[in-house]
């Protein structure tokens, strides 16, 4: 099964956003515009006896980073942004840094403005408020290596073509007992793997997860154990692809919070023991046009629209470049392995938890409404604006190019003889090799966002690359 033979359709007239849409879509408001929001922000939050809020962006790394302020600072916070290096853009995930050609060193500065409109109180820490942030020039103008606004931008350009998407991102966490960091983890329950043993010991912990995301606004679908000892996961309802990513944030920062409340220790980490399931940062998407579900009813396999099916596709063969994004950290590649359901294999099948992509239609009766595509190579250190922007702008080039999905695989692609179906990168090198072969992220990121990615990708995996994989696990254990 060879993924480039995937064939394209006939082409006909693309419609594709101009830059002026684009730029509109990461501009700045005006100020006043941006101080009037603030201040009704701030008459909303008083209320709710918030006192500080705090404003995070998420690095190439994948760690959340944050600002914060009084409550009686928003508006200028708002009118005119906080104080932030430039240089958090080649942080590494242990606080060392390198430098890229364009962003790098103690000289600069930037202003993290805080998005007025997603500012939400923290049921699990009183008095504190939290909002995402992008990050602008000292002019006023858009800073190139800011993911979000990146994210933006592709949200933007779905948009220009009559699209819109649906996104979620599912969030698998570890909590374990609260101890040296040094040591290996102790866990409070050993129930067996989705089992009612972990659900019943943890019960009191899980409820309070349940509703502080309630009481933030939050619409839960499920929360369950996982596979491994001590694992969870829990999913929220779609949303657009910047609110999605917003909202992936705020969920595990709240898991954080009610963990530290239960004296309980959380990693997302990709791989928390050797040799066990690691967290993964599942990816669900669906395209939509004028309040229709792209991936039902039409020529395609199972339903999808030849528009669907060129997104999909395009996705599909940009994989393993995609896994500089979605797997930040070296460590994701020892989660990344066969029959972990992982997605190791550069293939996809209806409802096959072995490929990199699966593609879920939905019981009968619901599909119209609940037909996406899951990408399952993609883990928990992964920023979420880079994963979903990027997938996005590798889904709009297959639509461009009329991809065609190649043979949907059925089965286990580990059962099969090697080479029959091509396996994902199985360590940096291989995903930055395709990353730097890569056109359509280049263009999609920009230079400097796209060159700040990759030294940092290089740092980390030169960082990491002499030491073994259980002192790589304990390296990256807390760090996500």
């Amino acid at each position: 099964m060879s993924i480039g033979t995937a064939s394209a359709r006939a082409a006909d007239p693309v419609d594709r956003p101009d830059d002026g849409a684009l730029a509109a879509a990461v501009a700045l408001p005006p100020r006043a515009e941006r101080a009037a929001r603030a201040e009704k922000a701030v008459d909303r939050l008083r209320t709710a006896a918030v006192e500080a809020v705090a404003v995070t962006w998420v690095d190439n790394a994948g760690i959340t980073r944050v600002k914060a302020v009084p409550l009686s600072r928003l508006v200028h916070a708002a009118e005119w942004g906080i104080g932030v290096a430039p240089c958090f853009d080649v942080f590494l995930a242990d606080d060392t840094s390198t430098t890229s050609p364009i962003i790098g060193g103690p000289t600069g500065d930037l202003r993290l403005y805080p998005d007025v409109d997603r500012i939400v109180a923290l049921a699990a820490q009183p008095g504190w408020a939290w909002a995402p942030g992008d990050r602008h020039t000292q002019a006023g103008g858009p800073h190139p290596g800011c993911q979000r606004l990146f994210a933006r931008r592709m949200e933007a350009a779905a948009a220009a073509r009559g699209l819109s998407l649906k996104a979620g991102i599912e969030v698998e966490w570890v909590v374990a007992l609260d101890g040296p960091p040094q040591e290996a983890p102790q866990y409070p329950t050993y129930g067996p793997a989705y089992g009612m043993h972990r659900l019943t010991d943890l019960s009191d912990y899980l409820r309070d997860v349940l509703r502080a995301l309630g009481e933030q606004g939050l619409s839960v679908l499920q929360i369950h154990p996982e596979y491994a000892p001590g694992q969870f996961e829990v999913s929220v309802a779609p949303e657009g692809p910047v609110g999605a990513a917003d909202t992936a944030v705020l969920v595990r920062h709240t898991v954080r919070a009610v963990s530290a409340k239960h004296g309980l220790r959380v990693s997302f980490a990709p791989v928390v023991e050797p040799d066990g399931v690691g967290n993964g940062g599942h990816l669900h998407v669906s395209l939509w046009r004028d309040g229709r579900n792209l991936g039902h009813g039409g020529p395609g396999p199972h339903g999808l629209t030849v528009e669907a099916e060129g997104f999909l596709a395009g996705v599909l063969e940009a994989l393993p470049e995609l896994l500089v994004l979605g797997c930040s950290s070296p460590a994701g590649y020892l989660r990344l392995v066969p029959q972990h359901w992982a997605g190791a294999y550069q293939c996809w099948g209806l409802e096959n938890r072995e490929a990199a992509m699966r593609l879920v239609t939905g019981s009968t009766g619901e599909r119209a409404a609940a037909a996406n595509a899951e990408v399952k190579c993609f883990d928990a250190s992964a920023n979420p604006y880079l994963a979903v922007g990027a997938v996005l702008a590798a889904g709009f080039a297959g639509m461009d190019q009329r991809r065609a999905l190649p043979p949907e695989f059925t089965g286990d692609p580990a059962t099969v003889e090697p080479g029959t179906v091509p396996r994902l990168p199985q360590s940096p090198a291989e995903a930055i090799a395709a990353y730097e072969r890569s056109a359509v992220l280049r263009e999609a990121l920009g230079d400097p966002l796209y060159q700040a990615v990759l030294a940092v990708r290089r740092a980390e995996a030169e960082q990491y690359a002499a030491i073994g994989s259980e002192e790589l696990i304990a390296a990256t254990r807390w760090r996500y």
